[in-house]
């Protein structure tokens, strides 16, 4: 038996048969990886590429602080700027689902109405209901590359969260590490003051007795006021550090004193103090000398996994940007073709006179059909917004490769000053013990009798002096390393698969609206979204042949 088909649903036929035929634009290929420096490493085994990521997931527990550590945790949790950067996420899931379902028909409406007319005087009344259907099918990709351009912009905001979460991290560690070693200078300055009024009883008992002039006693007085106006510099650094630590745990300053102040730090403090009992000073252990409150900073490798550095979040922040960019220029193509649509409308309408009951019984309307529409004699618009979007698509190139740069910059930049600081530390710790040692023999001498008060005041200027730079530098050292893991981009892996947005702020969410299940346990859990480097992919796919030969 032969199946005849109308001329319309013939025509209805052929327009389905043409949808996502083709997709136009050009289809996104990852940027060339720019040279990387020659003495970076840019081989290695698989083991080696593994240890380093994982110092690099939890790179703060390599200090071995455990105030630290919780510091970090918290703020990962509870952090204002994380927690909008994880809305930013959920917004850019919803435009990718309002893109997803631009692909289905646009046009799905109930519409009514019930109105009354006067002709010559005569009333007439009109009811009417319809639903209306329209589906412009997707034959040149417009729906297509829209959801490639939602789907990309999803993945730059959980790469942007990832970002962020690097910088939370990194600034956690370093304004903790500020505190810690503004903490130790205010220490060693009060032990110092305490050593200078004992320089000035001395030299006060000398001039009592007639052994010196008034002017001993003075300078005496001067050094120790000095050494005393510098004490609340020191404690307004510390209080700012603290404030930003409470700004970046989302928490009161108040509520970061209990943090900093544990049972732990304060049984290492009273350690600390332990060196300064003595009536005579004794020499710093080492460059890692367990009595310093500053925290140890790990030992740092020489060379650098430039791998590692292609890894950071916010280059995939920039890739993912040119992603959807490369997909608007689809987007804008599709305007020089014709777009085919689908309409259907079913409904009954009825208008009777004045007084009349409304009938529905052969009111009944339908109406189906394929449209098409094509925009002609646009004067260059359409082609032109064509070239807009290729050289935005363009720009967004440019600035991922200017992020590269900047990546190469950083990493180099932290790897130099912590060369140079450690250097600098070697000698400020050589300097440290050499005026201790200084001031020891200077306080036998002057007590004695041997040596003038001059040599005395110079000696303990000069301690007093080393010892607040040997504290400053190490805070240095520390400080570059958080700077050299934070160029690496390092810290965002560990929270793959942890939620990105707390369950209260969720639940006021639920509260207010359906978010199905946008919002559940799931749902709010960061997906693992990282694409490898040219030279990853081309090591996985050597590893695969090798696997199949």
């Amino acid at each position: 038996m032969l199946l005849k088909i109308s001329k319309p649903s013939f025509a209805i036929l052929s327009i389905l048969g043409l949808s996502a035929c083709t997709v136009v634009g050009p289809d996104y290929v990852h940027p060339e990886q720019r040279p990387l420096p020659n003495d970076w490493s840019v081989e290695g085994t698989n083991s080696d590429a593994q240890k380093s990521q994982q110092k690099l997931h939890l790179w703060w527990q390599q200090f071995n602080d455990p105030t630290l550590n919780q510091l970090v945790d918290m703020a990962s949790q509870q952090n204002l700027d994380l927690e909008a950067a994880g809305l930013r996420i959920v917004q850019a899931r919803s435009l990718l689902g309002i893109s997803t379902g631009l692909q289905y028909p646009q046009v799905q409406a109930v519409s009514g109405n019930l109105t009354r007319a006067y002709v010559n005087d005569q009333g007439v009344n009109n009811a009417g209901l319809s639903f209306d259907a329209g589906w412009e099918m997707d034959v040149w990709g417009k729906y297509a590359r829209g959801i490639e351009s939602a789907e990309a912009g999803y993945y730059a905001s959980v790469a942007s969260y990832h970002d962020i979460m690097v910088t939370i991290t990194s600034e956690v560690a370093r304004n903790y590490i500020n505190y810690r070693t503004f903490q130790e200078r205010l220490l060693l300055s009060r032990r110092n003051i305490e050593i200078q009024e004992r320089v000035v009883n001395i030299t006060q008992v000398q001039f009592d007795s007639g052994n010196v002039t008034e002017l001993d006693v003075q300078q005496a007085k001067n050094q120790l006021f000095n050494t005393k106006a510098a004490l609340p510099s020191l404690e307004v650094a510390m209080k700012q550090s603290r404030m930003a630590l409470s700004m970046l745990l989302g928490i009161l300053p108040n509520e970061v004193d209990a943090l900093l102040s544990s049972e732990t730090f304060n049984q290492q403090i009273a350690d600390y103090e332990t060196q300064f009992k003595s009536s005579n000073r004794k020499p710093a252990l080492s460059g890692n000398d367990d009595r310093s409150i500053v925290p140890h900073p790990p030992q740092l490798e020489k060379q650098v996994d430039a791998n590692l550095v292609m890894r950071r979040p916010d280059l995939l922040v920039s890739e993912m940007q040119a992603r959807a960019q490369s997909a608007k220029i689809g987007v804008a193509e599709t305007a020089l073709y014709p777009s085919f649509s689908l309409f259907g409308s079913i409904g009954i309408d009825s208008t009777v006179p004045d007084g009349h009951s409304f009938s529905f019984s052969d009111s009944l309307t339908m109406a189906i059909g394929p449209t098409f529409k094509w925009n002609i004699f646009q004067y260059g618009r359409v082609k032109d917004n064509i070239r807009f979007e290729d050289a935005r698509f363009q720009e967004t190139l440019t600035n991922y490769n200017k992020k590269v740069l900047q990546a190469v910059n950083e990493v180099t930049n932290a790897l130099d000053a912590y060369d140079l600081y450690l250097k600098q530390q070697s000698l400020r710790l050589q300097s440290v013990n050499s005026s201790i040692r200084a001031y020891n023999i200077s306080m036998t001498q002057y007590e004695n009798g041997q040596i003038s008060f001059q040599r005395l005041l110079s000696s303990v200027e000069k301690m007093t002096r080393a010892e607040d730079s040997y504290a400053s530098i190490k805070g240095n050292v520390a400080n570059q390393v958080v700077a050299l893991y934070k160029a690496l981009g390092g810290g965002w892996e560990a929270q793959t698969g942890k939620a990105f947005l707390s369950e209260s702020v969720a639940q006021q969410m639920i509260d207010r609206n359906d978010w199905g299940g946008y919002l559940d346990e799931q749902g709010r859990q960061l997906p693992d979204i990282y694409i490898p480097t040219p030279a990853e992919k081309e090591q996985q796919e050597d590893a695969q042949q090798e696997e199949q030969q």
